[in-house]
Order: structure tokens, then sequence, then C-alpha cells
């Protein structure tokens, strides 16, 4: 039945009242998301980069109605990957496995349901083929103790401070080239208030002396560094490795005989990651050096020298299998004792193992009884060298003799030394760096 005109005008004026209604919402879906915005912050513009490389930027939402839920970023043709964070993001990037030469860094943010325009950044790689010095020395130093979730715990910016030192003094008194010394700290990140506050600026953005490699001590940079100067040491008949691992060691403080290490392995704590001594001796099993320099102060840490206490070697099934010929391996404790570290100086054996190297006073100092340490007597021959192990007995005697370092006697930092021989063959002379 045909319908009457006044229904039609009736019906007609309905759908004139309801139809923008339904026009104006799908309109405002449309419009309502504004794409998300990403931007790169470092590296600059064609900036010359090298080993790893902390990226970082920004990426923000105009609408105020969705979270940055993702920013994923590419090297060239590579796959899109997730970068660490949204708002504030972070991605390691190894250049180690890259051609030098040019190279183009997409970034992308995503907001749930927009992906943001790709940002490109061109910068140039150009990792270091030949040393500043003709000499074939590496030098790795690895410290990771300011968790964020955690700030009693937290051991500050001391480990860098302390890191810094030694590789410029590993540089400036025995030329070592800073293109062959990598320093990993935290995650990469400076953060204020001495460790205890917000990130700052990446190790690479910092103004600091030497052109070292900076990057976060992960369980993945540890890997492709350790890596790295493991096959470019081995290559040289003589080359010098110098490793520095110090942190946070996995115990029990509440057990104060054995740690709660007696048939466990040491254990040091990376920032993302742990790190067992045979773990670290699997690592290293391939490395092939005249001179081998290894220091991991931490607390429980005397496992990766094959050392329980007062000397003591470990059950032969827990080795770490780091030691061995042209080794010297020395920690901070033993591995049933707990270290000390002061936030702003630094892990203290450490600290007073390069006192004794830097000043001298190291010169001389013997092993003793059950290797505490003693100085030099009347008639001991010094040579105005300080060897990595006089600088040890040196650190042992001060603790044990200074009043003010009593409350720390407990440490009992352990040596394995097997430089440049294993057993009744090993040379007396110590190994000088």
């Amino acid at each position: 039945m045909p319908l009457k005109p006044s229904k039609i005008i009736i019906i007609g004026l309905i759908l004139m009242m309801i139809f923008p209604l339904f026009s104006g919402c799908i309109e405002d879906e449309g419009q309502q998301n504004h794409l998300p915005e990403v931007t790169i912050i470092y590296p600059d513009y064609n900036e010359f980069v090298a080993s790893i490389v902390k990226i970082t930027g920004l990426a923000t939402d105009k609408d105020g109605d969705r979270q940055i839920t993702l920013v994923e970023i590419k090297i060239n043709g590579s796959d899109w990957v997730a970068a660490e964070g949204t708002n504030e993001w972070s991605y390691d990037w190894n250049t180690f496995t890259y051609s030098d030469g040019k190279a183009m860094i997409y970034v992308r943010a995503y907001d749930g349901k927009d992906y943001s325009e790709i940002v490109e950044l061109p910068v140039q790689i150009q990792n270091p083929e030949i040393s500043e010095t003709d000499e074939h020395k590496w030098a790795v130093f690895v410290f990771a103790g300011n968790y964020p979730s955690d700030n009693e715990s937290k051991l500050g910016n001391g480990g860098l401070v302390l890191a810094e030192e030694m590789a410029s003094f590993l540089v400036e008194e025995y030329d070592y080239p800073t293109s062959n010394i990598f320093i990993l700290f935290d995650d990469g990140w400076v953060r204020s208030d001495n460790g205890y506050g917000q990130r700052i600026e990446t190790l690479q953005q910092r103004v600091h002396e030497y052109d070292f490699h900076y990057s976060g001590a992960t369980g993945e940079n540890l890997d492709t560094v350790l890596h790295h100067v493991v096959d470019e040491a081995s290559h040289q008949t003589d080359s010098e490795v110098f490793l520095w691992f110090a942190g946070h060691g996995a115990g029990d403080q509440n057990n104060r005989w054995t740690g709660g290490k007696i048939m466990e392995r040491s254990t040091l704590f990376l920032w993302d990651d742990t790190l067992s001594d045979r773990e670290l001796g699997d690592k290293l099993y391939s490395l092939r050096a005249e001179k081998t320099t290894i220091i991991v102060d931490a607390c429980f840490s005397g496992g990766f020298a094959d050392r329980t206490i007062y000397d003591f070697p470990t059950f032969f099934l827990l080795h770490s299998r780091i030691t061995g010929p042209g080794r010297v391996v020395m920690t901070g404790a033993s591995k049933f004792r707990s270290g000390f570290a002061s936030t702003t100086r630094g892990p203290l054996f450490s600290f007073l193992w390069f006192e004794g190297l830097k000043s001298g006073d190291a010169d001389g100092f013997q092993p003793g009884f059950l290797s505490i340490g003693k100085p030099p007597g009347l008639f001991t021959r010094r040579d105005r060298q300080v060897s990595v192990e006089e600088a040890f007995y040196y650190a042992r005697y001060i603790l044990r003799e200074d009043e003010e370092l009593d409350p720390y006697q407990s440490m009992e930092p352990q040596i394995n030394d097997q430089y440049p021989n294993w057993g009744n063959m090993r040379s007396k002379d110590g190994l000088i760096l």
C-alpha cells in the first residue's frame, strides 16, 4: 500500500534528525585519532658511531586518550624490532656485525591503533681496525649496581668512576689503545643523585676524557664484547687482556659461616641477567692471550678464582674453567664472605688494589701465610714495577692492618696465580701490565 504524503513527510523528518547523529559519530571516529610522533635524540645526523650504540628518543601521542604502546626500530633492511620503553625509548645496536660506512636508522611509534610516520636518520659506522698504539691490549670493565626497584641495595655510580679511572691509567701508563677499552655500566644510563635518581643521559652522551666504548651491563652486550675481545686477542701472539667485573654477588648474608655457597657456584648479577663462574669460564675458554688479568669484585665471588676461603681450592666439580696458564684471577671476597663497596669510590678491594698499583706502594709486597699479604722486608728487592699480584697482596695487607677498615676484614680476597705457567713451572716473576 502506498504511504500517505503526510507519513512520508514525518519519516523524512525523523531520518533528517537521526542521520546527522550517526553521520557525526562515524566522522568523529575517523578523525579522533592523530598519528603518534617519534623523535631520535641520539645519535645525531650523520654522526660517526662504533661498537655498541645506545639509540635513544621520545614518542608522544597528541590525543591524550591513548598511550604509546610500542616503539619499533630497524637498521637498513633488517626486520622491525621493539625498542625498550615507550614515551622514552632506547635500543642497543651492535655495529660489529655491520660494515663500515653509511647506515640508516628507521624508527616508528604505535599508539594501539596507528603507526607514526617513519623517522629516518643516517649515521656513519666507523669501527676501529687499527689501534691508536701498536700494543695488542684489550680491557673490559663491567659494573651493574643500581637496580631501579630497590634503593637499599644500590651501589651508586662509584663503580663507573673507578672503572674510568682504571681505564685511563691503562691508557696513560701502559699504552692500552682507547679503541680496545669497553666500559659496560648499569643499563647504559647515568642517573642523578649518584645513581639513586632518574635517568639523565646515556654513557655515550656524557663528557668524558677518553673515547672509550660505552654500553649497558646487560647479558647480550657482555656476550658481544667478550666475543669480540676473545676473537681479536687470540689472533695476536703478544696479546694482553684485562677484565674487571664488579657489583652484586649471590649468597646468603645471614649465613655467617659459608654464605650458603658450599655446593653452589659464585654468581655475579648483571643488569638483566646473572653470570656464574662457570658461564664466564665458558665465555673465556677459547681466549689465547700471553697475559690475562681478571678481577671479580662482589660478595661470595671466590669461586671465580676456584677458591673458597683462606686460599683453599673449591671442589673440583665446581671449578670455573676461568683459571689457567698465563692468567691471574683475583676476587674481592672469598666464596663464603660478603664484599663491600663505596657508592662514590667503588668496590673496596678494587679501590685498594688500584691504589697500590698506581701509587707504586705495592712494590715488593709478597704473599705471606695463606696469601694474606706482607710488606717488603729489609732485603726485599724492589724493581719499581708493581705486578698485579703485588697489588693484590698490598690490598689484603691494608684490609688487615688499617684500623679504619676493621669492619671489612672478613672479606678475605682470593687469588689464583698461574702466570706464566701452572704449578712448579710458574715463574716467581709477577704479571706486569
